[in-house]
């Protein structure tokens, strides 16, 4: 349409915005298919774009441009004032011959000739995500950091942006001068650190931190600890390496369950006040860093605030490492722009910072039942005893392996976390999390296993071409239009950051796939020469996921 629309001139550039406004649906008296756009964005966008010399066409004009097309049959101008649309009514086979064909020859699963296309594929860009304690329970905070973040990565990589994943672990500053008087006092050995070290090194902190309440030598010790590790003084710094070490093979097991990577594993004790003083010395001849009476080194903010830096015993902060680490990555990565997936507890810390950071927010109840979630979501759906019911289908959870319902309780997590918008809190609920109506990860398993299952099952080959005039159902083509928006989706879900986009699309995407079943399964058994929605699941098929080999489930986020 933009390309007949403009003659000569180039409105590339508008693409991707106007396909924000963009509305598809189906025509219910005529069953044609509508292409439907806002007015007034649609005579702004072009305005900006036409050559001062070219006037903005009229309906009428523009109707005259397709008179020789078989793509819009009409162009009609509806509604009134602000409500005001174009619309145009496109050659209904032609749109599915079209997108049909086109998301065939892509094996990524999204259209080669769709003009909506994202500025940032050359956009370099480093994500920091997940970024646990070493000495403390991965709760829920820190899943939904790695979830999101995970999503964040892999949708720049699959736009085909460059992404360099980076997890940040806190493994500095008093409170493991507190943990490291804990071990002592614990007595634990090297070997049982090594076989449990998140719990028992969490343990030893909460020991110290009980008895420093009644001890307070023992604060100050913690703190003398703690300034010997920042002058690299430290008497146990390899003992202090290995439960890092430890920690991180801990750590990968979780994150391989959830289908998690990371290019890098950085460390906060990278950015001690000895690594980075060559930083903090560019700051005070700059005068941007000031010293204050009370032996404090700070930074003016430009709202009035100042930012403590180095405390007065001259060990640092968060927000200090915080900024040797972003210096250090942008030297070694050179990145476009440096993403942080955190959550809310640590926007003060980049409200002091002079940038813009992304933030997730996350309340999620209390630690002792989020601290299981990653631990046991298979075992916790195994538990439940209960089935998959929809259409003839039953299958007994109870009968299923260990791996299908690590998978499923896994994919019942994620999808529960990626369904909210990342800086809304919410209340993490078993129950809601692991249901099996409604929008669920388990109804995404289900309906791709049903689609996998008719893939292997039903004997048709995918055709090279499609052939729209068997595909005459309303459920085939409301099917098609809502794969046609797949990239429309991903443009959204890109510009925002927002998972809950894509997952929105994904649920869409399922109700009209199991609406297409009850239908259509029927036509394929009166006639084996009818199989058009064959075609169209196989084409659902199309994603840059892996299937694991043991299972008809999918892992992949």
């Amino acid at each position: 349409v933009l390309d007949a629309i403009r003659g000569n001139e180039s409105l590339k550039n508008t693409y991707p915005l106007l396909s924000r406004h963009l509305f598809i649906s189906l025509n219910k008296n005529g069953g044609d298919v509508e292409v439907q756009m806002p007015m007034n964005i649609f005579h702004n966008h072009l305005q900006s774009s036409l050559s001062e010399y070219k006037t903005i066409p009229s309906v009428s004009e523009i109707k005259n441009v397709f008179n020789t097309t078989d793509f819009v049959t009409d162009v009609q101008e509806m509604g009134e004032g602000n409500g005001k649309k174009i619309v145009f009514r496109m050659n209904k086979n032609r749109f599915l011959k079209d997108i049909l064909e086109d998301i065939l020859n892509n094996s990524k699963g999204h259209r080669n000739n769709s003009s909506i296309r994202l500025p940032s594929f050359d956009e370099k860009i480093v994500v920091e995500y997940s970024s646990p304690n070493i000495a403390k329970p991965f709760h829920m905070g820190h899943l939904r950091s790695t979830i999101i973040g995970n999503f964040i990565s892999n949708l720049h990589e699959h736009l085909g942006g460059k992404v360099v994943r980076i997890n940040y672990l806190g493994d500095w500053g008093t409170q493991f001068g507190l943990l490291q008087v804990g071990l002592n006092m614990s007595n634990y050995t090297d070997e049982m650190i090594k076989q449990n070290p998140i719990q028992l090194l969490y343990q030893a902190y909460v020991t110290a931190n009980q008895a420093a309440q009644n001890d307070s030598t023992l604060g100050a010790k913690a703190r003398e600890i703690f300034q010997s590790l920042e002058e690299g003084s430290f008497a146990d710094i390899k003992k202090w390496e290995n439960y890092r070490n430890y920690t991180v093979d801990e750590l990968q097991r979780i994150y391989k369950r959830l289908g998690v990577t990371f290019d890098e594993y950085e460390w906060e004790s990278m950015y001690s006040t000895v690594q980075i003083r060559s930083v903090l010395d560019q700051l005070e001849e700059k005068g941007i860093l000031k010293l204050e009476e009370d032996g404090r080194k700070v930074v003016n903010l430009n709202n009035n605030r100042r930012a403590t830096l180095v405390k007065s015993d001259g060990t640092t902060l968060y927000l200090t490492r915080d900024i040797a680490a972003a210096l250090h990555r942008y030297g070694r990565h050179g990145f476009d722009r440096l993403l942080y997936v955190c959550g809310e507890w640590s926007e003060r810390s980049f409200q002091s910072a002079d940038g813009h950071y992304e933030t997730d927010g996350s309340a999620l109840g209390g630690e002792d039942e989020a601290c299981q979630v990653w631990q046991d979501p298979g075992d916790e759906h195994s538990e439940r005893q209960c089935c998959v019911s929809e259409g003839y289908t039953r299958i007994d959870l109870k009968s299923v392996s260990d791996t299908t319902s690590d998978i499923l309780g896994v994919s019942a997590v994620i999808i529960n976390d990626l369904k909210q918008k990342r800086q809304r809190d919410y209340e993490f609920d078993w129950n809601k999390a692991l249901q099996l109506q409604g929008d669920t990860g388990t109804k995404l398993q289900y309906t791709h296993c049903r689609l996998y299952s008719l893939e292997q099952n039903c004997g048709a080959q995918l055709p090279t071409e499609c052939d729209p005039s068997v595909l005459q159902e309303t459920e085939a083509v409301l099917l098609v239009i809502e794969v046609a928006r797949f990239d429309e989706v991903l443009n959204k879900s890109h510009e925002e950051l927002e998972a809950c986009v894509l997952v929105s699309y994904l649920f869409r995407l399922c109700n009209l796939t199991n609406q297409a079943f009850k239908v259509l399964r029927d036509q394929r058994s009166r006639s084996t020469h009818r199989i058009p929605e064959t075609s169209i699941v196989s084409l659902l098929q199309k994603s840059p996921s892996t299937r694991h080999e043991h299972s008809r489930f999918e892992t992949s986020q």
